[in-house]
């Protein structure tokens, strides 16, 4: 019989050669496995059970960062038990005997509040970079198309430029666990993306590229794309300018695209589908955002409102 280390190997391979996972998705897992492993030991599936399981959620309330010395965030424990969740469902379909799935409970988390720029920080943030450079230009149609699309951050880096149709202003994409989906661009998106790609002189084949450092004499430039990382960067660039109260991230333009289309009437399984989000209890998360829309709605149009009523 298997102990729980080669398991736990075996799961990560099957993750990403049947599942199609994200190296994120697998990295992560196997980092929140790894610490169930240190703290049970190798052992043999047969010996996880209920008890183990409420020691290890003990362990993780318990535990503080020696550097920072703060403790486990609940929906960071959370993570930890979805991890163990989706491992024991694998040893079930592969036919080891060990602890059912459904029996692991997840705690209750705490409600994270869902970053939003307002309609006059979204247009500064829009508006910062310095068009009349080439980077500007660049960071302008990045911004743009982060609004516009709802792109994740690792969708938009991995953008070619052969893959976008400005005539039709949409193209489509391969998103996360491998879902397909087709994304739109808005009118501002689309100029911005033609004026950035007219003002390039060169071949590269990643839309968003570098314009500092060596250049990638190598066909198609990949060496040239910009990573997610260096995404975030910009975006972080202009909200310090800028001064911003909320600390804007490229996911933060996605909740403004998700937030925007249904505050302005879209339905939410349409939102759901251009968000490429598998299970509309995800997307349900902006209800609470649009919830303050309508209060204000009703407010201004509600007849009982009015003064001297």
């Amino acid at each position: 019989m298997a102990v729980l280390s080669a398991l736990i190997t075996d799961f990560l391979e099957y993750l990403e050669l049947e599942r199609n996972a994200s190296q994120l998705t697998i990295r992560n897992y196997d980092h929140y496995l790894k610490r169930f492993l240190n703290f049970a030991g190798d052992i043999d599936p047969k010996e996880i059970d209920l008890n183990l399981v409420r020691k290890f959620r003990l362990y993780l309330s318990r535990w503080t960062d020696p550097e920072s010395q703060k403790n486990l965030k609940r929906v960071t424990q959370n993570y930890f038990m979805i991890a163990l969740r989706a491992f024991l469902r694998y040893l079930a379909r592969i036919d080891v005997v060990t602890l059912s799935a459904e029996k692991v409970e997840l705690g209750e988390a705490e409600p994270r509040p869902l970053k939003v720029l307002d309609n006059s920080q979204l247009n500064s943030l829009l508006e910062a970079p310095d068009v009349n450079k080439k980077d500007g230009l660049r960071d302008r149609a990045i911004l743009e198309t982060l609004f516009s699309t709802g792109l994740r951050v690792s969708e938009l880096a991995a953008l070619n430029r052969d893959t976008i149709n400005l005539a039709r202003k949409e193209f489509g994409i391969v998103g996360k666990g491998g879902k397909e989906r087709v994304v739109f661009l808005s009118d501002n998106a689309g100029v911005y993306l033609e004026k950035y790609l007219s003002a390039r002189k060169d071949t590269f084949r990643p839309l968003f590229i570098r314009f500092q450092g060596k250049i990638d004499l190598t066909e198609g430039g990949e060496a040239m794309r910009l990573t997610s990382r260096s995404i975030e960067r910009i975006v972080e660039k202009y909200v310090k300018i800028l001064g911003l109260s909320v600390k804007a991230t490229p996911h933060t333009l996605r909740h403004g695209f998700a937030t925007d289309l249904l505050i302005n009437g879209a339905d939410i399984r349409s939102v759901q589908e251009m968000l490429g989000h598998s299970n509309i209890a995800t997307t349900q998360i902006y209800t609470h955002v649009t919830n303050a829309h309508l209060k204000d709605v009703h407010k201004a149009f509600h007849s009982g409102n009015a003064a001297g009523t």
